[in-house]
């Protein structure tokens, strides 16, 4: 009886288990809500939330000139030449209209009214989130003539506003510390700054943004300043790749009060790089005006193939796939309500933008196919190139990929796969060489480890199409031993191992191997690899053995601290062994080292930036030997653990 009616207590639930959380609190109870996560990103996203502000200013043209200072100690500062955010009394709050803004979630002037005809803020949250996740904070606002200044701290307000002098100059600056019992890790950095302010620069054109890093000392800062639009854009993103034709595309116009924009150019490359904009905010999963741009696209380039001639038959029309191999292109758009998918606007929802972006690029793009005939004969020759190509890989895929194998009847028959069937807990090693694939599977433990050893290099298929790739019986093999197919076909519901790791020899061929393995899950496997699933394994670099005592070493200075510590603690002579191959280990020590989960180190693949990510494989798996000897000069002093 005692122990129902303690039960009973237990489960009450009443009205003070009702927590109503007030002002900003929510923010701070809930950060990922709001700024997507509390790692690195979320961090950043405090700095592209205050400089948005500033670049609405720029986009309805109050202001020319955005100034970012990294500090030492944390502190970021965000200064713009706009028109200062209001300090006069607020109707509703009876507040400041600054103190409003900082403190309160969902105040702003992009709700309504005529301040901001278009904008990049949606809910009202930026600044009052950033502020609610600082410890400190200060607004420094001129306005007619006079500077007002206030402090807040983790959302609220510290001093009152107060007028601290004159000045000549109008605009907002705000200055923050995030807070580190938020942030496990506070690091800006410097490269993912530039980065995104570069971006923005091209897409507000005639806007000054000047980036200063006063975390190292005498370091000059960073402007950027552009004329061209997207066009530049396009021009930046596009370098170092050869241009399959002269003239850039470039369109902008106005359809029920949207703002449009886009460029495009294509390369001599085969993969697609699409960049979308909403309000300058960086869509990375597209959505309405994406959809759009691709519509008319598509739609445009098959009339004017059917209007010259070059499409016989009715059912010989290019698919959407083939007029986007090779393309880069940008599309903008500035719209005075734009519906983003939750607060870090990862995806625009807004039906109008698509009929706004269909209709402007497809007048643009009728007018530069006529005006540029030469660029257009070479379009429509690399997207029949591209079709050609596209049916020659669906018969490949066709004739490799047959039902039977897809569902694991028929499996590579040097694989060594493991006995669970279970994809969370089975993990599947890539190993280079025969020779190390014998050790791999004498050391596995066979219950979760499979095997797969590769014989060689596999084919660059940075060079090579997808019909010609699934020739190769290596990756054929990969494939097949992944069991999502791949291209069109891909399903990674169907992947077999959630952990893939990749281990090669610790020299040059190892490196070159391990790349070209990046380079084919990278075009070909993304989403296995920003779902977490892609692995380098991290084997020891030297043995190193005193008597009967043995230390494993995984990078030189490591080595040294043991040859060190060995010297002082032990007598007698020491065996030092450098490995550079897995088949130099027997299966103890390859077991051990590197493939025992209670002592290996796996370095888990993830894509940071995926415009820089596939710049770098361009530049350093393409065709063209300049780029790649411009990359080699400048980071050849960089270079560690050179193989020689």
């Amino acid at each position: 009886m005692a122990k129902e009616k303690a039960a009973a207590k237990t489960a009450e639930y009443t009205a003070k288990d009702i927590y109503v959380l007030e002002g900003l609190d929510p923010v701070r109870k809930r950060p990922g809500m709001y700024i997507g996560s509390t790692g690195l990103d979320g961090l950043h996203h405090l700095v592209w939330e205050i400089v948005d502000n500033s670049l609405d200013e720029a986009i309805v043209g109050h202001a020319k000139n955005i100034h970012l200072t990294l500090f030492p100690d944390n502190k970021v500062r965000v200064q713009d030449d706009g028109r200062g955010i209001p300090v006069d009394t607020h109707p509703q709050t009876k507040k400041s209209a600054l103190e409003t803004v900082l403190t309160t979630l969902h105040a702003g002037a992009k709700f309504g009214g005529k301040a901001y005809q278009v904008s990049g803020g949606l809910h009202g949250v930026g600044a009052s989130v950033v502020n609610a996740l600082s410890t400190y904070m200060k607004a420094t606002v001129c306005r007619e003539g006079v500077r007002y200044e206030q402090e807040y701290s983790q959302g609220k307000a510290k001093t009152k506003l107060k007028k601290v002098g004159a000045c000549r100059e109008r605009g907002t600056t705000i200055e923050f510390d995030p807070d580190p019992t938020i942030f496990p890790t506070i690091n800006f950095e410097e490269k993912r700054i530039l980065s995104h302010l570069r971006q923005q620069a091209y897409l507000t054109s005639g806007v000054r943004i000047t980036v200063e890093d006063q975390r190292e000392k005498g370091k000059m800062p960073y402007t950027f300043y552009f004329e061209g639009g997207l066009a530049s854009y396009v021009r930046y993103l596009t370098h170092g790749r050869k241009a399959h034709h002269e003239n850039i595309f470039y369109a902008k116009g106005e359809r029920d009060e949207i703002l449009v924009e886009a460029a495009f150019r294509y390369t001599e490359e085969f993969e697609t790089l699409e960049e979308s904009f909403a309000n300058n905010i960086n869509t990375p999963e597209g959505g309405t005006h994406l959809t759009g741009f691709r519509t008319a696209f598509t739609r445009v380039i098959n009339d004017y193939a059917k209007q010259h001639n070059l499409i016989k038959g009715e059912n010989e029309g290019l698919t959407g796939e083939d007029v986007r191999e090779g393309l880069t292109s940008v599309v903008s758009v500035k719209i005075k309500e734009p519906q983003f998918e939750g607060q870090t606007k990862a995806k625009l929802g807004n039906p109008e933008a698509k009929n706004a972006v269909e209709a402007v690029v497809a007048e643009g793009l009728k007018d530069f196919l006529e005006r540029n005939p030469q660029d257009a004969r070479l379009v429509i020759e690399k997207c029949f190139l591209a079709a050609k190509a596209r049916k020659a890989a669906k018969a490949a895929r066709q004739t490799v990929l047959r039902r039977g194998i897809l569902e694991g009847l028929a499996l590579p028959g040097k694989l060594a796969d493991c006995y669970l069937k279970d994809p969370e807990q089975s993990e599947l090693y890539l190993v280079e060489g025969e020779s190390a694939g014998g050790s791999s599977k004498n050391a596995r433990d066979r219950k979760f480890q499979a095997i797969l050893p590769l014989r060689g290099k596999i084919l660059n298929v940075e060079r090579a199409r997808l019909d010609r790739m699934l020739d190769s019986a290596e990756i054929k093999a990969l494939v097949i031993a992944l069991g999502t197919a791949i291209a069109q076909d891909f399903d990674i519901t169907k992947l077999r191992y959630h952990r893939i790791i990749i281990a090669t020899d610790a020299d040059v061929d190892g490196s070159h191997i391990r790349t070209l393995l990046l380079t084919l899950f990278y075009r070909y496997f993304k989403p296995i690899i920003e779902a977490g699933y892609l692995y380098i394994a991290q084997p020891p670099l030297y043995k190193i053995q005193q008597g009967k005592h043995i230390e494993y070493a995984y990078a030189e200075e490591q080595k040294d601290k043991v040859v060190a510590q060995l010297k002082k603690e032990k007598a007698g002579s020491m065996n030092i062994q450098r490995y550079k191959g897995l088949g130099e280990m027997n299966p103890s020590e390859l077991w051990e080292t590197t493939m025992n989960p209670r002592n290996r180190v796996l370095l888990r693949v993830t894509i940071d930036d995926a415009a820089a990510a596939d710049r770098i494989f361009d530049i350093l798996m393409g065709d063209e030997v300049m780029p790649r000897k411009k990359f080699i000069q400048t980071y050849a002093k960089s270079v560690r653990n050179l193989d020689i």
